[in-house]
């Protein structure tokens, strides 16, 4: 990785120069100041983070970047870290990127400007992701959150297997026509995992998959779109008896539309939700749902993070061999809460 001399020798200036440009830029003379903003650019070198490694300094703080705090889940994990960065001395700075890819490198970004200690994310596709591959390059410390993938430093329930065992639980109830609802699946790796649960549980039973019915997740026209979708679905002959919701704030909103378009949840149609939601338990039928653990996946994340910006093993005080084991997943169990929003579906 490129440091500080590389950045003075391509912008044709002393080290001491480039500090100052990068520091205190109001004393830095402005085609100065372009030149090393330029190289620094070229380069790819981030003062903040790689002159702290440099100096073995540290901060307090730790980044954590989540989609939202409008879905509770988030709130629940972000629970778990406090409790785990408690009596620490350590600080949490937050972001969220509103389901948004484009954000997260911004975010990140700016987390790393302020010279963080370390990482927890909540990504859109964590397997795939050029940006966990660069921190790793840089060698900041990270732990990604919910992120289902294998090879990544993450903690998480397993997603596929988990929504395969909640549709399995409503084929057992007697359903055979099953839609998954969910936002769009290109934004989620766990919606993704959920949807490939779906089809495995499906296909176990000898029932064909049937297409996801994708929702914008920011806009505010879902109960519409819900209620349009089945009153199409309703002409069309092709009503599903259950609805599989990928999250349980999604299932909340797709009751509401089903209310709305005159729909008795179970009566009429079955849903189950994805997260284990408190919320759900207080309804009247209580929700349906795969439960993940988010407090303790909260905890477990940030637990190895802290194990990894101080090189032990989590839990412990000696140095940690057992780091590399941070560098891969956390699969954490899941629960099924049968609710009573998913009954046998009525007879045609």
């Amino acid at each position: 990785m490129a440091d500080i001399r590389d950045v003075a020798q391509r912008a044709g200036c002393s080290i001491a120069t480039v500090s100052r440009a990068l520091n205190s830029p109001q004393l830095v003379r402005p085609e100065t100041l372009a030149r090393v903003q330029a190289a620094a650019a070229e380069l790819k070198f981030r003062p903040n983070a790689l002159g702290r490694q440099l100096r073995g300094e540290r901060t307090g703080l730790i980044g954590v970047m989540l989609p939202t705090l409008g879905n509770p889940v988030f709130a629940d994990c972000l629970e778990g870290i406090e409790a785990a960065i408690d009596g620490t001395g350590r600080r949490l700075l937050l972001v969220t990127t509103q389901y948004d890819p484009e954000r997260e490198r911004n975010a990140i970004e700016t987390l790393l400007q302020q010279r963080v200690d370390g990482l927890l994310l909540t990504l859109a596709d964590a397997e795939h992701s050029a940006l966990v591959d660069d921190l790793a390059a840089e060698g900041v410390a990270c732990q990604l959150v919910y992120n289902d993938a294998p090879n990544r430093p993450c903690v998480s329930v397993d997603n596929r297997a988990a929504a395969a065992q909640g549709v399995a639980m409503l084929i057992e109830a007697g359903h055979r026509d099953i839609v998954m609802v969910t936002g769009a699946l290109h934004a989620s790796d766990r919606a993704k995992r959920r949807f490939l649960g779906y089809g495995d549980a499906m296909q176990a039973a000898g029932l064909t998959p049937l297409p996801a019915f994708e929702i914008d997740f920011n806009s505010g026209a879902r109960g519409e779109r819900v209620r349009e979708w089945l009153a199409q679905r309703e002409r069309d002959g092709a009503r599903p008896t259950a609805l599989f919701c990928s999250n349980d704030l999604l299932a909340l909103g797709v009751m509401r539309a089903l209310r709305e378009a005159g729909l008795r949840v179970p009566d009429d149609i079955s849903v189950l939700g994805f997260d284990g939601l408190a919320v759900g338990e207080l309804l009247s039928p209580t929700l349906a749902t795969v439960v993940q653990p988010s407090v303790e996946i909260g905890r477990h994340a940030a637990q190895r993070l802290l194990a990894q910006i101080e090189g032990r093993s989590p839990g412990g005080t000696s140095p940690a061999p057992a780091t590399a084991e941070m560098s891969h997943a956390l699969i954490l169990p899941h629960t099924i809460r049968r609710g009573g929003t998913v009954a046998p579906p009525p007879h045609k």
